[in-house]
This record gives structure tokens, C-alpha cells and sequence, in this order.
């Protein structure tokens, strides 16, 4: 296990990188030496291959470094203080490994302990995001290695890892994350249901590859012909626990034939043009699946994702599944918020990493936790808000309001202000005059009517979504009730 592991993975060499990288890993290295994991192989492995998925991700070289030296405060046995990882490595590394430690430390022992450890954890990510990112990677290699702990630890750390750790890699945009965590838990969570899609996707795979790899020359050769330049072809398989989600939805009935999109093939090309020429080549060689064209350029994921995304009866009307994007496109689908990565040069390191714009979602998190009264309520908005399907929605002059799947109406009304919803009469939703208790659709136009003077409704409540709806309506009506007792 040698320092060169995680030196390969730098796209860049500088002198000081490598001199960094290569003391941290020093450091780990003597402050666990003679300490062994559960698996029976030397300590100082995590720290590596947590610091080695932080590299593979593209992140900068100090939140590398912090993922060398995470676990360096939290053993309380390597003597180690803050002062000396100060003095060794600086300030801004040290406030990377002061953050995961405090996340480590909170052990989930319950459900109001494990509530506190996800309120910690986005008040860390709100104030630098990389030691979220670190404590993903972190929890990768311990998923990886989950087997050799007692099987009621096991249980508890998919669980968690499903449920918190794995929705959060896909709310960042970090497909690839998101995919192994969502695996791994699988496994341990209901391992006959993993073996049985394992099989299916098998058994499916072989015919499907060989269809695949026709469909692929087939146009490769279209596309080279119209004077396109491809930078990549390959195809993805569905990762096993989102073909088990997919399966067990009634209208499929664990029938695999029924998935479309099982192994889908994946076009890289130069330009967002070319994107958009290469499906208009497609829909020319072969007819598209009715409503399966989905253009995540145009209206990108909540989470960043971008791609155009089409399903057409290809070769002998074999159904098949074909997204195409750009190189930077994919890396960001992969990767997500480490491909954009956003870091504040200016001011103190402390200072830290700053939130993209995209990920307002965290902002709002912290606002939800702050109000919440009880722990439940605030889980309740943790898995509602944040971690559902989404909807998009416009408004009349185009904007975009991201709502949790089976959102109202009135949702809409106070995701646009509180004083619109607390007014609000009713709605036009495609220029038809509705109810405020009517269920979005995607790209449904909302325009909300309000009225002066006009309070909620308690009805409402039953109605609502959004704890930020909830949040508004009760507080207008408990207002009203302290009005009427002056």
C-alpha cells in the first residue's frame, strides 16, 4: 500500500500536492501503525481508499489530504491534537478533519440520536460541503467492508446508509456514489432480494448485450456518416437496487422484460449541438417510444444532471434506451457537485467551500431543522422534501418551482412566498381554473389567485406536502387564534 495509489489519481502533479498528499499519508500511516480493522488488514487501508475516491471524484488536493487524516482525531488512541495536525498541516485541513470527527462522533443509538447526527451533518455541509463528501467516501470503504462486522451492526449500518447516506450522494448529484452505497445496502439489507435481481439482470443481460452491440454499429456508422465526431460509446447497466425498485412497482410485477431501460447506451459527443443532432439521426434510423423523450439539457435534475435521454424500437423493433451528452456532462452525472467544484480562494480557509447555487435545498434544510419542534417532524421533512421524486413546476413567467412528488397547489402557493399561499383562492394550472388541493405534474404552468384579507384553511394541512406549507399555514392560523383572543 504505497502513497503512489492516490498520486495517480491527481490530474495534476505540482510539487507541493504530491509533498502534501505524501505527509498526510505518513502521518496516518505512523499514527495507526500496529492497529488493524475488523477485516484483519492494517488500518491505515481506509484512510487510503477513502483519500482515493476523493481523487478519482476531482476534488483538490486539501480535502484529499483531510480524507488521509479523517479518522486521526476520532481514534482517541493516536494521541493526536489539534495542534499538531495545525502545526503539521494548517489550519483549513484541520477545520476538514474538526468537522468529520464531530459527524463520527455522533453514534445512532435511536432515532432522536440519529435525527441530532443529521441535523450535525447539514450544518457542517452548510458550512464547508467537502467534509460531506469526505464522510461519503468514508462510508463507501466501510460498505465495502460491512461483511466483517456482527450482523445487528451490519443491519443498522445499511439501514443508515440507505435511508441517509445514499439519497444524499444522489441529491449532490453523484450518480456513481449514489449507485455503490444504494448496492451495497442492498445486499446487506435483503440479501435473497439482491441475489434474485442479480440473477434476473444476468439471465436479461446476455440477450440484451448481444442486441446492444449491433444497435451501437449500427450507429456508430449512421452518425460517423452525417460527419459527427463520437468521443465515446458505451452502455450502463441499471445498478441492482434501482432495477428492484423498478420491479416491484405493480404495473411490472418483477417481470424484467418490462424494464426498457435495463442496459442503456450511452453517447458522448463535443458540442450541445451535437448532442441534439445525434438525436434527431436517432429518431431518423429508428421510431421512439412515445413519451420516453426526456431533454435534462434543456431542464436539468434538480441535482445538475444533464442529458437527452430517448427510448426507440431499434433493430427488429427491439426496445432500447439511448442518452446522449457532452464530456462534461458526464463527468458531472458521475461525479456531481466535485466535477463543479467551487472553491472560495479568497478570504481565510475557513472561509471553506462554497454551496453551489443549485443546492438552495440545503439552505432550506437548515431553515426546516431550525423550526422543527420535534425530532419526527423533523425526519418527516428530511424524507418528504428532500430525499422524494421531485416535480418542476413553472410559474406564469417561466421560473421554476421544485416540488416533492404528490405536492399541491398549495405547496406551489408557499414555495413562491408565504403571503401568496396564505392568500391564495385558487389556482390555473394550463390556463384551467382549479382547486388549491390539486396534485402537480411535471411541467404543469401554475398561476395561484389570491384575494386581500383571505386566511388559510385548516383543511389545508391535509392537503400539503411541503413542511415549509405545513410550517406557514399552522403559524398563520395559530396568529389568527391569538387575534381573536385579544
Amino acid at each position: 500500500m504505497e502513497v503512489t495509489e492516490i498520486l495517480n489519481l491527481l490530474r495534476e502533479k505540482r510539487e507541493e500536492d504530491v509533498d502534501l498528499i505524501s505527509r498526510a499519508f505518513e502521518f496516518a500511516k505512523k499514527v495507526h501503525e500496529g492497529v488493524k480493522r475488523a477485516s484483519g488488514e492494517d488500518y491505515t487501508t481506509h484512510p487510503v481508499e477513502t483519500a482515493k475516491t476523493l481523487a478519482r471524484s476531482g476534488l483538490d488536493v486539501p480535502t484529499i489530504a483531510a480524507g488521509l487524516l479523517h479518522d486521526v482525531l476520532e481514534d482517541g488512541d493516536t494521541g493526536t491534537t489539534e495542534n499538531t495536525i495545525r502545526k503539521e498541516f494548517g489550519d483549513e485541513i484541520l477545520f476538514l478533519v474538526q468537522g468529520v470527527t464531530k459527524l463520527g462522533k455522533l453514534k445512532y443509538r435511536g432515532e432522536e440520536r440519529r435525527i441530532e447526527n443529521l441535523r450535525k451533518m447539514f450544518l457542517a455541509m452548510a458550512e464547508d460541503i467537502r467534509v460531506i463528501l469526505i464522510r461519503l467516501a468514508d462510508r463507501l470503504h466501510n460498505m465495502k467492508t460491512l461483511e466483517y462486522l456482527p450482523p445487528e451492526k451490519q443491519k443498522r449500518i445499511a439501514l443508515e446508509t440507505l435511508e441517509i447516506y445514499a439519497p444524499l450522494a444522489k441529491r449532490l448529484g453523484m450518480g456513481k456514489m449514489n449507485s455503490e452505497l444504494e448496492d451495497l445496502a442492498f445486499l446487506h439489507l435483503f440479501r435473497e432480494d439482491y441475489l434474485h435481481t442479480k440473477e434476473l439482470l444476468k439471465t436479461r443481460y446476455q440477450a440484451q448485450e448481444k442486441i446492444l452491440a449491433r444497435v451501437k454499429y449500427k450507429l456508430k456508422e449512421e452518425l460517423e456518416k452525417n460527419g459527427l465526431e463520437i468521443l465515446a460509446m458505451d452502455s450502463r447497466v441499471k445498478h441492482l437496487y434501482s432495477l428492484y425498485k423498478k420491479l416491484r412497482e405493480p404495473e411490472r410485477d418483477m417481470d424484467i422484460r418490462e424494464v426498457y431501460d435495463l442496459i442503456a447506451l450511452r453517447v458522448i459527443v463535443k458540442t450541445v449541438e451535437d448532442c441534439y443532432r445525434t438525436l434527431g439521426i436517432i429518431h431518423q434510423m429508428w421510431k421512439p417510444y412515445p413519451g420516453r423523450i426526456k431533454d435534462y439539457i434543456a431542464l436539468p435534475k434538480l441535482n445538475g444532471y444533464q442529458s437527452l435521454h430517448t427510448t426507440v424500437f431499434a433493430l427488429d423493433g427491439n426496445i432500447t434506451e439511448i442518452q446522449i451528452r457532452t464530456e462534461k456532462m458526464h463527468h458531472e452525472a458521475e461525479y456531481g457537485i466535485a466535477a463543479h467544484w467551487a472553491y472560495s480562494e479568497s478570504g481565510k480557509p475557513k472561509a471553506g467551500a462554497r454551496i453551489n447555487p443549485k443546492l438552495s435545498w440545503v439552505n432550506q434544510l437548515l431553515e426546516l431543522q431550525r423550526d422543527a419542534k420535534q425530532s419526527s417532524e423533523f425526519l418527516d421533512s428530511l424524507r418528504i422534501d428532500f430525499f422524494k421524486d421531485r416535480v418542476f413546476c413553472f410559474t406564469p413567467k417561466g421560473d421554476v418551482i421544485d416540488l416533492p412528488e404528490g405536492a399541491t397547489a398549495i405547496d406551489f402557493a408557499y414555495a413562491i412566498h408565504s403571503d401568496i399561499g396564505n392568500s391564495a383562492v385558487g389556482a390555473i394550472i394550463n390556463h384551467k381554473f382549479v382547486g388549491l388541493d390539486t396534485v402537480l405534474k411535471n411541467t404543469d404552468i401554475v398561476e395561484i389567485k389570491t384575494q386581500k384579507n383571505k386566511k388559510p384553511n385548516p383543511e389545508w394541512l391535509r392537503n400539503v406536502r411541503t413542511s415549509l406549507a405545513k410550517k406557514h399555514i399552522r403559524g398563520a392560523i395559530y396568529k389568527e387564534k391569538l387575534k381573536n383572543l385579544e
